[in-house]
């Protein structure tokens, strides 16, 4: 295991592994505060978007600390999960997340890429992501990637944070995530990596823009869902094959 000396000094990048490793211990709490718990109901309405069939495999990516997987392993009880992500501490906190959910026995937490998946083709029923696609930095070759693994038929869910559009609401929201959470998210955590949220979700394509990069991808949008005045974006599709 890396020491907390050698931790520091790794150079932390916006959106890198080591970035999250910085803030694992106190991510969940800050989630919870800054979404006022309302994405864990986005996380449920990804899982539920997979429609998942029995006995089914799913590959979790940016698993971070295992809510979206400790998520789908509930809701379809026969299923089993494996999580991947770069952040080596993210995952240390979702191993035990997962032993005390009593899912260890469905879920496996691994360390890799997004961007290089080590699974054969077609080699799970449901793929998704929450929160961590605007994070790669080859967003289209992740993608070809998720296509790739993803089974004929089986589905791609993707959850990820936008800039709200248009009315009141629109203007709230857009005021809570650029001032609200970098102000807040700094305040209570003294990190400086909530400045990255509000630049990272201002810089992430508007959703008719990433429904085309998905097409280009070799995933078929089947819908674009927008969550809590447009804060949030569901992206699910299907994988399209070569014949």
């Amino acid at each position: 295991m890396t020491s907390p000396e050698k931790a520091l000094a790794v150079p932390v990048h916006d959106g890198s592994g080591a970035m999250f490793d910085a803030i694992a211990a106190r991510y969940d709490f800050m989630n919870r505060i800054l979404s006022m718990g309302i994405d864990q109901r986005w996380r449920r309405k990804t899982a539920k978007a997979l429609a998942l069939p029995d006995n089914a495999r799913v590959l979790d990516l940016a698993t971070g600390t295992a809510d979206l997987a400790i998520r789908v392993a509930r809701d379809a009880p026969s299923a089993h999960v494996t999580g991947l992500d770069p952040s080596q501490r993210m995952l240390e906190v979702g191993r035990s997340k997962v032993q005390a959910a009593g899912l260890a026995s469905r879920i496996v937490l691994t360390q890799g890429d997004a961007q290089e998946l080590p699974f054969e083709a077609d080699s799970f029923d449901g793929v998704c992501i929450a929160f961590g696609i605007r994070n790669v930095p080859d967003r289209p070759r992740a993608l070809r990637e998720m296509a790739r693994v993803t089974r004929p038929g089986g589905r791609i869910a993707i959850l990820e944070l936008s800039e709200p559009e248009g009315g009141l609401m629109g203007v709230l929201a857009r005021f809570h995530v650029h001032t609200v959470v970098p102000t807040l998210g700094a305040l209570l955590s003294g990190a400086h990596e909530y400045r990255y949220l509000q630049r990272s979700i201002a810089a992430f394509p508007a959703a008719r823009l990433f429904s085309t990069m998905l097409s280009e991808a070799s995933i078929e949008p089947l819908s674009v869902i927008p969550l809590t005045f447009g804060v949030c974006h569901l992206y699910v599709g299907s994988p399209r094959k070569s014949p």
